[in-house]
């Protein structure tokens, strides 16, 4: 019998390998060697870091990790000791769009302007930057991209080189893996030399990973006020957080922009189905068999007197509410971990449709185009 080892807040996955495998679900962070003495495979998040320190000398033969980050596991450690290992790209790109889309929203609301127009640097287009992309242009902004390794691969003239997006930038969004070292470092690579250089009265947008922006010198361009604003989702040293940086932050919330309930499906999927091709049982085409609905699936809109971007931001809220994210992590910072384990139901934007009361063909085609179902009433 397989023995596994898997996180117990993965969700959708318990019952599932229970056929052909003997499977305990343990805490994340709290994993051991011990834990693992016996086991056969890992189904894990990023709370569990597989290294040295907890892989060696283990049986492990398979880590599947159900997030589209790997920097918690050692691939080199994992290739020289025999170990396969399997990730989720892309599982969670469209809960990261919805994230920043309910972000730039309330930038905008907040500072008085149209997001139409305005420049939005992506620093990393990936699946996750390529959906903030998409939503950006849906609403008319103008988009600059930065990525190194694809600008090195691709041949295209659509890439910016980091500085540019620094100088031009109304707001910039990160979507970037963490590399310590390397050609394609971004350990720190909004530090205080970059942000120096961002357009005065910009706004910083932080969804991939805490220690891509250096927390110190984030403080002293808010603090001197060259940066106008700031959304940050992931910390350093997470779960701690930076008390005075999350005051100072407009926005703030425990690492939950990709957490929708989607997401979490298609990382869960991604990470049984590498698990039975690596162990050849028969779950090669398995999907969680209900994702819930959300309480209130209809959403009806009185365009009358409301311009697009209006309409657009009462669907995308009424998708997701930000704010309440923000106010639970402020109200007790110390329940970061519980609020990710314990995150409530958070459905995408094809799991909703708007009834729209006189909007435009404008309007309903860039509601489709963001996957809600339009119909008017």
């Amino acid at each position: 019998m397989i023995r596994v080892i898997a996180d117990d807040k993965i969700p959708f996955l318990k019952g599932v390998l229970e056929p052909h495998a003997e499977v305990v679900y343990l805490p994340g962070g709290q994993i051991t060697r011990a834990d693992i003495s016996r086991a056969d495979a890992l189904i894990i998040r990023t709370r569990t870091k597989c290294n040295a320190e907890l892989l060696e000398g283990t049986p492990v033969r398979f880590i599947g990790t159900a997030t589209i980050g790997v920097d918690h596991i050692d691939s080199e450690f994992c290739r020289d000791h025999g170990i396969a290992w399997a990730s989720a790209p892309g599982c969670n790109a469209s809960s990261v769009q919805q994230y920043v889309a309910a972000a730039l929203l309330r930038i905008s609301q907040e500072a008085g302007f149209n997001l139409k127009n305005k420049t939005l640097g992506i620093v990393g287009v990936g699946n996750t930057g390529s959906g903030v992309e998409k939503f950006a242009r849906i609403m008319g902004m103008n988009v600059l991209l930065n990525d190194p390794p694809r600008a090195r691969n691709e041949d295209r003239a659509d890439f910016s080189g980091l500085d540019e997006i620094l100088i031009r930038s109304d707001i910039i969004t990160l979507h970037v893996p963490l590399n310590r070292d390397g050609i394609d470092r971004t350990y720190h690579l909004f530090g205080a030399d970059t942000l120096v250089k961002m357009k005065r009265n910009s706004w910083l947008i932080n969804t991939s990973r805490g220690e891509v922006v250096e927390t110190e010198a984030l403080k002293k361009s808010l603090g001197t006020e060259r940066i106008q604003g700031v959304v940050l989702d992931v910390w350093e040293k997470e779960p701690e957080l930076d008390i005075p940086l999350m005051h100072m932050a407009f926005l703030a919330t425990p690492h939950i922009a990709g957490y929708s309930t989607d997401g979490k499906a298609n990382g869960t999927t991604a990470v049984v189905r590498a698990f039975s091709r690596f162990f050849d049982i028969p779950l090669a085409n398995w999907h969680p068999s209900e994702i819930p609905l959300p309480p209130e699936p209809v959403i009806t809109i009185d365009c009358n007197g409301k311009s697009v971007e209006e309409i657009i931001r009462k669907a995308v809220s009424h998708s997701y509410n930000i704010l309440q994210d923000d106010i639970r992590l402020r109200f007790d910072p110390a329940r970061f971990e519980i609020e990710r384990g314990d995150y409530p139901l958070r459905r995408e934007f094809m799991a909703y449709t708007v009834k729209l009361i006189g909007g435009s063909a404008e309007v309903k085609r860039m509601l489709e185009n963001l996957g809600f179902g339009v119909s008017a009433v």
